[in-house]
């Protein structure tokens, strides 16, 4: 006799998202694994006393989504501290800012976007000063690369802070600092072990609200992977979590005896991160040519052979590189350093963004098995008169994501929100309706690049981003269908998110 379910869904459209995609009805769910895919007269044989079934309502199932590339302190911090995304202007900034003061020693705000603002510019420490100056004031831009600091900051930054990393007007710091600079800000207020709690705690919540199930989180000189592995014993951790270590990490990592995959059911070590250059908001992504509305062609942040270097050193002890490569430049000396490890394809190194990669580039990392890590929410900037069209000029807007020349390359593509924002369903509108015909996925292959992808990307794909026997429960159930609102996935509604078979969110 088949033992009964803990957990069917039933009465929906259930897509398996495999290859290719199958529709059913219902899915049946026991010890956190999914034990049958099939009509609901079939499922319902797996009824019992004890199983708790849900009326799906003609809604749509789907594996749950995985965040291939996010910072969730910085999710946390959204919620709890001064969230400056939907600011309009500097003086929005400034008023939200005042609002959101939780009495500690710092004021934070984090996620401003200039390029929105009819006043295009970031803000500065005059701006900052307007919120105090008796306190230390910081705001940083959604990328994380440039932090604004008001006068008090800046008095007690000063020293640490690289010369060629804060801007100036007049010999005098405008409070706008860049790259390395910002590193020496983010790790000045870097939370202890309790706050860093209450920020995963957080950013959990949201991601599940999101559809998210399992994320690869970036962490550096953070509490983040002791607090995930707490969170996991005291049994509050329902999200997946691989941990995604920085550079300056690696020997200790080494030392633990750590590698890629190591680690529990729901937080494993994933790969060693990098940077090569910086962004484009900042004007720091690495390009073989000059920027459009400035001087230069970008920075690197990691020199070449510093790169080379480091992946060589992370290969050898077993561990997956995930570089982070915006310019084509940059991806060019990252695709260069790749090469030199012993299995690409088996250690399935990653780049990360891979925005301006050209033609040569994706057919070698095809041909060489890297993984393209992208964020689909990033062609919000992409439109017309938007931050890329006056970083790189109109000529060049439909040369940045373009997320069909992977595909068709055979390029392992992954998904994720880099915390911009995590939402799943709005990085999927974007691609599946894109400014240009170069970034253009179906519906079905944005979906599964946020999840059978993102799931690869991690080492995941036996056990996550399908619906399939066997498979771990983690499913998002939507409002509606992407398939049938192409042109608002953005606006459809998480209804249920299971997380190893216990639903952990729900919007009814």
């Amino acid at each position: 006799m088949t033992a009964a379910a803990d957990l069917v869904l039933t009465n929906g459209e259930v897509h398996t998202l495999t290859d290719p995609d199958e529709t059913y009805e219902a899915v049946a769910v026991r010890d956190g694994e999914i034990v049958r895919v099939d009509s609901d007269y079939e499922i319902d044989f797996l009824n019992g006393v004890e199983t708790r079934e849900i009326d799906l309502g003609g809604r749509v199932l789907l594996p749950g989504f995985v965040d291939a590339h996010v910072h969730m302190e910085t999710v946390g911090r959204h919620r709890l501290r001064g969230d400056l995304r939907d600011a309009t202007s500097p003086a929005d900034a400034v008023d939200i800012l005042r609002d959101s003061d939780t009495g500690g020693e710092w004021i934070l705000g984090f996620g401003f976007d200039e390029s929105t603002w009819d006043d295009s510019r970031y803000l500065t420490r005059d701006d900052l000063d307007q919120v105090s100056t008796e306190r230390p004031v910081v705001a940083f831009r959604e990328d994380l690369h440039t932090a604004a600091l008001n006068g008090v900051a800046l008095d007690r930054l000063r020293a640490d802070l690289p010369e060629s990393d804060v801007q100036t007007a007049g010999g005098e710091p405008t409070g706008v600092v860049v790259e390395d600079a910002a590193e020496v800000v983010r790790n000045a207020v870097e939370p202890g072990p309790a706050e860093t709690a209450d920020l995963l705690l957080a950013a959990q919540r949201d991601a599940h609200e999101k559809g998210v199930t399992s994320v690869h989180d970036m962490v550096r000189r953070s509490h983040a992977p002791r607090v995930y592995r707490e969170l996991e014993a005291a049994g509050d951790l329902a999200l997946r979590v691989r941990l995604n270590y920085w550079s300056d990490h690696l020997d200790a990592a080494r030392e633990l005896g750590l590698s890629t995959n190591h680690g529990s059911e729901f937080v494993r070590t994933g790969a060693i991160k990098t940077f090569t250059d910086g962004s484009l908001g900042g004007r720091t992504a690495k390009l073989s040519y000059e920027y459009a509305d400035g001087d230069g062609s970008g920075q690197w942040v990691v020199p070449p052979r510093e790169l080379h270097d480091l992946v060589r050193d992370a290969d050898d002890a077993g561990f997956q590189l995930a570089v982070h490569a915006i310019g084509d430049e940059a991806i060019e000396e990252t695709i260069d350093a790749l090469t030199e490890t012993d299995d690409p394809a088996g250690a399935r190194h990653r780049i990360e963004h891979l925005e301006l990669a050209t033609d040569d580039q994706i057919e070698r990392m095809a041909d060489l098995g890297l993984v393209a890590s992208m964020q689909p929410n990033f062609l919000k900037w992409s439109r017309e008169g938007g931050l890329y069209d006056s970083r790189l000029g109109p000529a060049r807007r439909d040369e940045n994501n373009r997320f069909p020349a992977y595909l068709a390359a055979g390029v392992p593509l992954a998904f994720s929100s880099d915390s911009m924002p995590i939402d799943p369903l709005f990085g999927v509108h974007q691609t599946v309706n894109p400014p240009e015909e170069t970034q253009r996925l179906s519906v079905t292959d944005a979906l599964r690049a946020y999840t059978s992808g993102a799931a690869y990307a991690g080492f995941d794909e036996d056990r996550l981003g399908t619906v399939e026997v066997g498979k771990e429960a983690d499913l998002v159930v939507l409002e509606g269908s992407p398939w049938e609102r192409p042109g608002s996935i953005a606006d459809i509604d998480v209804t249920y998110t299971i997380v190893d078979g216990e639903v952990v969110y729900e919007d009814r």
